[in-house]
């Protein structure tokens, strides 16, 4: 019993809750593309229309109308205001990247939310929020470095 899931192979992975897509629903997908390609993510599966989807390092970012994806989950399209309980998260290798990605997103439309700064427990970050209101953190953790692979690597 003391196989870890790694030990067990892509079909136990699967069997089980992970991330490997987030989607957000944006106001306008062209101008949310120009962003987070100037951001840096490279898109792929550019045979798909009305979607867009990038390639986040281990995970996918997906782009959609937001009125499509309120839609297609049967919801009612409502607007984003105030916080909404939930922050994408980009970790980088040092305080100054944090300084950097903050600097360039707000050069290409975002609104600096807070700072990079050292935080509580013991890390440096800062956040904005893109052209459609969602909220990003971008933080340095030096209790959790990167593994070759360039995935966030978890203490114990």
């Amino acid at each position: 019993m003391s196989e870890t899931l790694s030990q067990k192979g892509p079909a136990a992975l699967s069997s089980g809750l992970r991330l490997s897509l987030v989607t957000l629903g944006v106001a306008d997908l062209a101008r949310a593309i120009a962003f987070y390609e100037a951001l840096g993510l490279q898109r792929r599966a550019r045979g798909y229309e009305g979607v867009a989807f990038f390639d986040a390092g281990g995970a996918v970012l997906s782009l959609f109308p937001r009125g499509d994806l309120a839609a297609d989950a049967g919801l009612a399209n409502g607007t984003l205001s105030g916080f909404s309980g939930l922050a994408l998260a980009c970790n980088v290798s040092s305080e100054a990247e944090v300084d950097d990605l903050l600097a360039r997103a707000v050069s290409l439309g975002a609104d600096l939310v807070k700072a990079g700064q050292t935080v509580f427990w013991g890390g440096y970050s800062g956040y904005f929020r893109d052209p459609d209101g969602h909220l990003w953190e971008v933080a340095f953790n030096p209790f959790a470095p990167f593994d070759a692979a360039g995935h966030l690597v978890l203490p114990d």
